[in-house]
């Protein structure tokens, strides 16, 4: 194996070897790789550092802005699953939110962690005021409440809410909250108890996802759909642009008269006092995904909640994405099928046929428990895998088939030269064929997750052994292409689950996919560091 005709490849949130190629392959990374893993709540924290939640990443980061210095706080597979917001109390305490394990945990300023709560659906907003610990859920049907910080024992200030996000105590003593669902903002008196009488701030924004106060104290709110960054008075609910940024805002933080946003795709921009904006960390991607290229040639990226189109200059376009019309939802397969339309897979466990130019999907399946590859066949069957059961199933005309069950973690899906479905079965280490039974095809392997076959050869991105192998179908000689892949997560750690954010997403997980261009180039989704790769033959 010889290093990569790139060179030393840079490591961001990813630590591991660089990755080499086999002679005659080279290897150029498409996209860059990304800081974060995406960027959820912001706080900015005693130190002066400004702390960011990353809910995909599990993890926690403070970004010192003088320096630009990026520290890891709370690292993937530590005790802090999904964090989507934080806040500090006057000991250095900080507290976070697990939105998707229904958590709200504290670690002490020594680094030990303890769940204060694990009963609260979708918990997401948090702030302190006064070393009071204010909590909400963000879900329609959502509570607000108060919680002890040393028990736990809440107080319910208000239920049955549309959505609550992050949220923070005004100069006024009330506690100020966006509605996502009802598209408003509200304020309730904190020291109210059970007979708190909300009052509504504004409406008709751009959905609010989180509320701040600016040292003037007028409220500073991001606009989740809208990329709208507003400065709001609090007694009028007068609004006033203060940035437009792109869509996918999702929290703020003020360092003095500085504001920070964050976006799901891990960019952090600085809003001055007058308005100007710099970026402080780039955005990129969160996982990728899977990978397709269209009828376009064009190489499409599924990561989650976007959906990209890779530029020939390896700049990321956004096609579609969460908030925008006709999305399917939280993408993790993706197959084209001409005429800029793609059949798809959700973790909601939806099959669909997502045609992005139009702003619209239709379904063509449902109910199904954390789905991964899909593959449409040459008769135009549509195979795709469902690891929460261990099956693989078939669609036609609308009606659907169980080809295979009781399979170990069935990821990627591929049909051979001859029309018939190989799986990875992730579980086993292995690739099946289907036929009337599954029949090994590949055994061997770590943790095989995307597959592709072209010219009889079956290529396999194994995310255990974090290696691109390449097996001959007719000859069944194997060849290892490239070792050392940030696929997966990093050597030394194990990532736990994440359980999803119903209604946003279901159950999320790795998948590292794979495909091939017109002229023979492969690419992978390296979803450790969050780029694409590019592997080519050399001479070509």
């Amino acid at each position: 194996m010889t290093p990569s005709a790139t060179g030393s490849l840079p490591q961001a949130r990813y630590t591991g070897p660089n990755p080499t190629v086999t002679e005659g392959w080279q290897l150029q990374r498409l996209t860059a790789p990304s800081r974060l893993f995406g960027a959820n709540g912001l706080r900015t924290g005693p130190d002066g550092r400004v702390y960011v939640a990353q809910v995909t990443g599990s993890q926690i980061s403070a970004l010192d802005l003088g320096t630009g210095q990026l520290a890891t706080i709370s690292a993937k597979g530590g005790d802090i699953v999904a964090p989507d917001d934080v806040a500090f109390d006057t000991s250095g305490n900080l507290y976070a939110t697990e939105v998707m394990d229904g958590r709200v945990s504290v670690r002490d300023p020594r680094g030990q962690t303890r769940v204060l709560r694990d009963d609260l659906p979708c918990a997401n907003g948090i702030t302190v005021y006064q070393d009071r610990l204010f909590i909400n859920e963000c879900r329609d049907g959502g509570r607000l409440m108060e919680l002890d910080r040393a028990t736990g024992a809440a107080q319910i200030l208000l239920t049955d809410l549309a959505s609550p996000n992050a949220m923070e105590v005004g100069p006024d003593g009330w506690l100020y909250y966006p509605l996502m669902t009802a598209n408003e903002i509200w304020r309730v008196d904190p020291n109210a108890g059970e007979h708190a009488e909300p009052q509504r701030v504004t409406a008709d924004l751009g959905v609010p996802d989180a509320v701040k106060f600016d040292p003037q104290g007028f409220i500073v709110s991001t606009q989740v759909a809208s990329g709208q960054v507003l400065r709001i008075d609090p007694r009028t609910g007068d609004k006033t642009l203060l940035a437009q940024l792109t869509p996918g805002l999702d929290n703020l933080t003020l360092v003095g008269d500085r504001v920070v946003v964050s976006n799901f795709t891990g960019e952090l921009t600085e809003i001055s006092s007058t308005g100007q904006t710099r970026t402080v960390l780039p955005g990129g991607l969160n996982w990728p995904l899977d990978l397709a290229v269209g009828d376009d040639g064009t190489l499409y990226v599924a990561d989650g909640t976007y959906f990209y189109a890779v530029e020939s200059h390896g700049s990321l376009r956004t096609v579609g994405m969460l908030f925008t019309p006709g999305y399917p939802g939280f993408l993790r397969g993706l197959a084209p099928v001409g005429a800029g339309a793609f059949v798809v897979a959700t973790s909601g466990g939806q099959i669909g046929r997502y045609r992005p130019a139009d702003g619209e999907t239709d379904y063509l399946a449902d109910g199904f428990d954390q789905l991964y590859g899909v593959a449409v066949g040459p008769d135009g069957d549509i195979v795709f895998a469902e690891l929460g059961t261990g099956r693989v199933h078939s669609l036609r005309s609308g009606s659907t088939e169980v080809l295979a069950s009781g399979l170990q973690d069935p990821v990627g899906v591929v049909f051979d030269g001859d029309g018939r479905p190989l799986v990875a079965e992730s579980g086993a280490g292995r690739v099946v064929r289907l036929t009337d039974s599954s029949e090994t095809v590949v055994d061997g392997l770590q943790r095989p997750q995307g597959i592709h076959v072209a010219d009889g050869v079956l290529y396999i991105v194994d995310a255990g052994a974090k290696e691109l192998v390449a097996f001959d179908l007719g000859s069944k000689v194997r060849t290892t292409i490239a070792s050392g892949l940030p696929v997966g997560a990093p050597p030394g750690v194990e990532p736990k689950p994440l359980k999803g954010m119903p209604p946003f997403s279901g159950p999320q997980g790795p998948f590292a996919g794979i495909t091939m261009g017109a002229d023979g180039t492969l690419y992978v989704a390296a979803d450790g560091d969050g780029s694409v790769l590019a592997l080519r033959r050399t001479g070509t």
